[in-house]
């Protein structure tokens, strides 16, 4: 499915531009040898007519074939060199584009990714970019080389012959005529066919993504289908474009076959009237040999521009997904950094305009230093609040400050670099076990490095793996259980010395040694930092300063244990379960 709405954007041309003007000197160079090509190309006629004038009139042919021997080789290296100088441009015209499109994506918006299908995203990086390539050479160049050369031709057929060239015309316009109705076909069918391959990635990214729960399931028959059926939609598309694309080109073949024809008829008469000799014959029809390939060139770049303003369009509806502003990196808390102060004030907020709300007048202070345990049942509204706070959404109302000021006024990587957030399913990224410690702050020395991984207890984990901490972790961490995913995650946020640290359910796979041993450097961190806690057990809460207790996307109470379990009835049924509930 399309991510965005087809929008009334600059046109594609532009677009094509736009990539193109960063490499343009290369590529005129490119353009020139093409031109030299064709050039050396073109003059073969006429010294040909010479030849053939030379051998009528008994002269020395030896001149003539040595010009004509240089031509061809002239031809031959320049032709080389200018398709290297133009498919190099080509590349770096595709590496500028995924340049740019990658940094951009990965500066979305998390409501954009939200309502995107990561694998369609993956496909405009991948296989939109890639038709740039044949774009760049084959429309922009071939069009301008081939419209050249095409003109150059038609002028020396015209000095050579003029009724002839007449001749010549007429087919080409009727070609023209017809080349007309197919191209839009070419374009309408190029973009489904790059639509149904996003379509194709999203599937397959959804069922990776999940691989065992499909295997677990025996969801893999239905699954198949799901996969074949976007694969043969892809296949059916593409083609459809083939299909047009073939008869474009067939049309522009047949059309110098019907001219070649012509010519020979026509110029045989005029030959055998007297109106021109053979060599002229000869000459002219060397032109139309000739003819074929820029005309054979112009016809692939309408065509191949067609191919390639589909994917320029998928790849402008990804640039106009809506992103987070740019900015540089910002330096993390220094050692001893003061905590940060928090502050809900009458938040309401929902995560599309067409869901009901998740938050109804959210209100709540947390002081700077000190532990504070967000409960409720699930859908309470708890891990919207961190969510919140990270700004990877924005609230409909109310003001969220922190340190007193209003989120909305931070820039977004200082108010990330002050904040340690372990979320609640604690990813891990493919690569190795130091890479993601490090993911956080790629500046910790390897002190602070062995601190926070005997703090975690992951020294013992480290010690086993096979390659300490360069040991590959797998996709999403699959090498590491759930409690060590958890800990790495802990360990990753206080790498970043955090004026606020975020945990969701940070414990919740741990066993009871491991649980309580967290529990004890979470309580150490909370006396020199603030500590935001979602949790569930018990043993989390009671640790805590304060508790603040949500239901249905309200703050129900606020205090400590002891006063909670009197004051409110839903904490202390909670309470009474030991916070055994289903997490959230």
């Amino acid at each position: 499915m399309s991510i965005v709405a087809e929008g009334s954007g600059p046109p594609a041309w532009r677009l094509l531009l736009g990539y193109v003007r960063p490499h343009r000197w290369a590529l005129l160079g490119g353009a020139a040898l093409s031109l030299m090509t064709g050039a050396t190309g073109l003059t073969l006629p006429l010294v040909a007519r010479d030849l053939i004038d030379d051998l009528s009139d008994d002269r020395a042919i030896t001149g003539a074939l040595l010009l004509m021997s240089a031509l061809v080789v002239a031809n031959a290296v320049l032709g080389a060199l200018g398709s290297y100088v133009l498919r190099r441009t080509a590349e770096s015209v595709v590496l500028g584009a995924r340049r740019s499109l990658s940094s951009y994506l990965l500066r979305l918006r998390v409501t954009a990714v939200d309502r995107s299908e990561p694998g369609d995203l993956m496909a405009r990086i991948t296989s939109d970019t890639t038709l740039l390539r044949e774009v760049t050479t084959d429309s922009l160049v071939g069009l301008g080389t081939g419209g050249l050369t095409l003109v150059a031709t038609v002028t020396l057929m015209g000095f050579v012959d003029p009724v002839l060239l007449g001749v010549t015309l007429g087919v080409i316009a009727l070609a023209g005529t017809v080349l007309g109705v197919i191209v839009p076909h070419i374009n309408r069918a190029s973009r489904q066919a790059q639509d149904a391959v996003g379509v194709m990635g999203a599937s397959l990214e959804r069922v990776l993504g999940a691989l065992r729960t499909v295997k677990a399931s025996g969801a893999e028959p239905r699954e198949e289908r799901t996969l074949h059926e976007a694969a043969q939609e892809s296949w059916r598309q593409s083609v459809r474009a083939a299909k047009w694309s073939a008869a474009a080109g067939n049309t522009a073949g047949l059309a110098m076959q019907i001219a070649f024809i012509t010519v020979l008829a026509v110029g045989g008469a005029r030959v055998a009237t007297g109106a021109i000799d053979i060599g002229t014959l000869v000459a002219f029809l060397l032109f139309v040999f000739y003819l074929m390939a820029p005309i054979q060139q112009v016809v692939g770049a309408l065509t191949q521009y067609q191919t390639g303003s589909a994917a320029l369009a998928r790849i402008q509806e990804a640039l106009r997904l809506p992103a987070e502003p740019a900015a540089g990196p910002a330096p993390l808390p220094a050692s001893g950094a003061e905590p940060a102060a928090l502050a809900f004030e009458d938040v309401r907020f929902r995560y599309a305009d067409d869901l009901p709300y998740v938050h109804h007048g959210v209100t709540f202070t947390v002081p700077a230093r000190g532990m504070t345990a967000f409960v409720g049942p699930s859908g309470a509204g708890k891990t919207t609040v961190f969510s919140l706070i990270e700004r990877f959404y924005d609230p409909g109302s109310g003001v969220i400050t922190l340190d007193g000021r209003d989120l909305a006024d931070w820039e977004l990587p200082r108010l990330r670099a002050s904040i340690g957030y372990v979320e609640q399913d604690a990813p891990v990224l493919s690569g190795s076990l130091r890479d993601n410690l490090l993911l956080g702050n790629a500046e910790a020395d390897d002190g602070a490095l062995t601190r926070v991984l005997k703090t975690t207890r992951l020294d013992g984990l480290v010690s086993r793996l096979p390659d300490g901490l360069d040991t590959l972790v797998g996709h999403r961490g699959t090498k590491l259980s759930g409690g060590e995913r958890q800990r790495v995650a802990i360990a990753r946020a206080l790498l970043r010395r955090p004026r606020l640290l975020l945990l969701d359910e940070a414990t919740s796979q741990l066993d009871a040694v491991n649980e309580a041993a967290l529990r004890d450097t979470v309580a150490d961190v909370a006396r020199t930092t603030t500590v935001l806690v979602v949790a569930h057990r018990l043993s989390t809460v009671t640790a805590a300063d304060r508790i603040v207790v949500m239901d249905a996307g309200r703050v129900r109470a606020v205090g400590t244990h002891r006063e909670l379990v009197s004051a409110d009835p839903l904490y202390a049924e909670l309470a009474a379960t030991q916070f055994l509930a289903t997490a959230e």
